[in-house]
């Protein structure tokens, strides 16, 4: 899913989405675990979708995650 659709999602919804896709990222797993999955890169596309999801949601938070060294902008060493 691109980043400009989820955008355009309320909050609602992409919490929606990020709940329904953690369960069929962990569904994956338990197929890849268990030999099932024939699409292995279906993984990893999970993965970064489910990160896109959640950079989107902390945007719209109005927060970003902290650096390598907290959030420290500005700050004087």
């Amino acid at each position: 899913m691109k980043a400009s659709e989820l955008r355009g999602l309320s909050r609602d919804e992409l919490d929606a989405k990020a709940t329904a896709m953690r369960g069929e990222y962990f569904g994956a797993r338990v197929r890849f675990a268990t030999g099932q999955l024939e699409n292995t890169a279906k993984l990893r596309l999970l993965r970064r979708d489910i990160a896109r999801l959640e950079t989107i949601l902390r945007e719209k938070a109005g927060r970003t995650a902290p650096g390598p060294q907290g959030n420290k902008v500005g700050a004087s060493r």
